[in-house]
Protein backbone atom coordinates (compact mmCIF):
# COMPACT_ATOMS: atom_id res chain seq x y z
CA UNK A 1 0.00 0.00 0.00
CA UNK A 2 0.87 3.69 -0.54
CA UNK A 3 0.90 3.72 3.36
CA UNK A 4 3.73 1.04 3.82
CA UNK A 5 5.57 2.76 1.07
CA UNK A 6 5.67 5.79 2.70
CA UNK A 7 7.06 4.18 5.81
CA UNK A 8 9.66 2.41 4.54
CA UNK A 9 11.12 5.55 2.77
CA UNK A 10 10.84 7.04 6.20
CA UNK A 11 12.37 4.71 7.83
CA UNK A 12 14.90 4.22 5.26
CA UNK A 13 15.67 7.38 5.41
CA UNK A 14 15.52 7.52 8.76
CA UNK A 15 18.47 4.41 9.16
CA UNK A 16 20.65 6.13 6.44
CA UNK A 17 20.65 9.62 8.64
CA UNK A 18 21.74 7.27 11.74
CA UNK A 19 24.42 6.10 10.03
CA UNK A 20 26.03 9.17 8.60
CA UNK A 21 24.98 11.24 12.54
CA UNK A 22 27.16 7.93 13.70
CA UNK A 23 30.02 8.56 10.98
CA UNK A 24 29.94 12.00 12.23
CA UNK A 25 30.10 11.64 16.10
CA UNK A 26 33.01 9.10 15.39
CA UNK A 27 34.80 11.98 13.49
CA UNK A 28 34.89 13.85 16.42
CA UNK A 29 36.44 11.81 18.70
CA UNK A 30 39.89 12.37 16.35
CA UNK A 31 39.52 16.12 17.23
CA UNK A 32 42.11 17.05 19.96
CA UNK A 33 39.77 20.13 21.38
CA UNK A 34 36.40 17.82 21.43
CA UNK A 35 35.64 16.41 24.53
CA UNK A 36 33.28 13.83 25.47
CA UNK A 37 31.09 13.17 29.01
CA UNK A 38 29.92 10.61 30.70
CA UNK A 39 26.21 10.77 28.87
CA UNK A 40 28.02 11.25 25.42
CA UNK A 41 27.64 14.80 25.00
CA UNK A 42 30.29 16.15 22.76
CA UNK A 43 31.67 19.72 23.54
CA UNK A 44 34.71 22.23 22.79
CA UNK A 45 34.78 25.12 24.95
CA UNK A 46 36.45 28.81 23.50
CA UNK A 47 36.13 30.45 26.46
CA UNK A 48 35.39 29.21 30.01
CA UNK A 49 34.31 32.04 31.47
CA UNK A 50 33.98 33.52 34.74
CA UNK A 51 32.53 33.64 37.95
CA UNK A 52 29.96 30.92 39.03
CA UNK A 53 28.78 28.48 36.87
CA UNK A 54 24.69 28.35 36.42
CA UNK A 55 22.60 26.04 38.38
CA UNK A 56 18.39 25.63 38.47
CA UNK A 57 18.43 28.87 40.13
CA UNK A 58 19.31 30.93 37.79
CA UNK A 59 17.55 32.55 34.95
CA UNK A 60 20.90 32.13 31.91
CA UNK A 61 20.73 34.84 28.79
CA UNK A 62 22.18 33.12 25.63
CA UNK A 63 22.98 33.92 22.94
CA UNK A 64 22.97 30.52 20.48
CA UNK A 65 22.97 28.71 17.05
CA UNK A 66 21.22 25.48 16.34
CA UNK A 67 22.45 23.43 13.39
CA UNK A 68 21.73 19.89 11.72
CA UNK A 69 25.57 18.59 10.94
CA UNK A 70 24.78 19.18 7.53
CA UNK A 71 25.22 23.18 8.78
CA UNK A 72 21.17 23.82 8.07
CA UNK A 73 20.60 26.26 10.97
CA UNK A 74 17.35 25.22 12.58
CA UNK A 75 17.50 28.13 15.06
CA UNK A 76 19.50 31.08 16.00
CA UNK A 77 19.15 33.95 18.69
CA UNK A 78 21.50 35.74 16.52
CA UNK A 79 19.15 35.87 13.76
CA UNK A 80 16.18 37.27 16.06
CA UNK A 81 18.57 40.06 17.34
CA UNK A 82 18.10 39.61 20.62
CA UNK A 83 19.49 36.66 23.59
CA UNK A 84 17.03 34.37 25.10
CA UNK A 85 16.83 33.54 28.27
CA UNK A 86 16.21 29.79 29.82
CA UNK A 87 15.83 27.85 32.82
CA UNK A 88 17.77 24.99 32.89
CA UNK A 89 15.03 23.11 33.89
CA UNK A 90 13.23 23.78 30.39
CA UNK A 91 16.28 22.16 28.65
CA UNK A 92 16.74 19.18 26.48
CA UNK A 93 19.22 16.88 28.40
CA UNK A 94 22.47 17.99 26.01
CA UNK A 95 22.22 21.78 26.06
CA UNK A 96 21.09 22.13 29.81
CA UNK A 97 24.53 19.77 30.30
CA UNK A 98 26.54 21.81 28.13
CA UNK A 99 25.64 25.48 29.73
CA UNK A 100 26.59 23.90 33.30
CA UNK A 101 30.05 23.36 31.59
CA UNK A 102 30.62 27.41 31.18
CA UNK A 103 30.80 30.42 33.22
CA UNK A 104 29.60 33.93 32.48
CA UNK A 105 30.64 35.03 29.50
CA UNK A 106 31.88 31.33 28.36
CA UNK A 107 31.65 30.18 24.63
CA UNK A 108 30.78 26.51 24.19
CA UNK A 109 29.83 24.40 20.90
CA UNK A 110 28.22 20.97 22.08
CA UNK A 111 27.00 18.33 19.59
CA UNK A 112 24.04 16.70 20.91
CA UNK A 113 23.75 13.33 20.23
CA UNK A 114 19.80 12.41 19.40
CA UNK A 115 19.24 10.72 22.87
CA UNK A 116 20.36 13.61 24.78
CA UNK A 117 18.20 16.02 22.20
CA UNK A 118 15.14 15.13 20.41
CA UNK A 119 15.37 11.61 20.15
CA UNK A 120 12.85 10.57 17.76
CA UNK A 121 10.55 13.72 17.89
CA UNK A 122 10.58 15.01 14.47
CA UNK A 123 10.30 18.91 15.08
CA UNK A 124 9.95 22.10 12.30
CA UNK A 125 13.58 22.22 10.73
CA UNK A 126 14.59 19.21 12.52
CA UNK A 127 14.17 15.43 11.25
CA UNK A 128 13.72 12.42 13.92
CA UNK A 129 17.17 11.22 15.16
CA UNK A 130 19.43 14.24 14.44
CA UNK A 131 22.86 15.32 16.15
CA UNK A 132 22.50 18.91 17.04
CA UNK A 133 25.45 21.43 16.76
CA UNK A 134 24.92 24.71 19.45
CA UNK A 135 27.10 27.36 19.82
CA UNK A 136 26.29 29.20 23.18
CA UNK A 137 27.37 32.23 24.47
CA UNK A 138 26.44 32.59 27.84
CA UNK A 139 25.94 36.27 28.73
CA UNK A 140 24.52 36.54 32.42
CA UNK A 141 23.04 34.78 34.73
CA UNK A 142 19.68 36.14 37.17
CA UNK A 143 18.66 34.80 40.06
CA UNK A 144 14.56 33.48 39.18
CA UNK A 145 13.05 36.19 41.31
CA UNK A 146 11.46 34.70 44.48
CA UNK A 147 8.09 36.42 43.55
Amino acid sequence: SMQEYIQERIDANTNSRKESENSFLNSLKKNPNIKKTSSGLYYEIFKEGQGPKPTGKDILIVNYEGRLIDGKIFDSSYMRGQPANFRLGALIPGFKEGLQLIKKGGKIRLYIPPSLGYGSRELPGIPAESTLIFDLELLDLKPVSSD
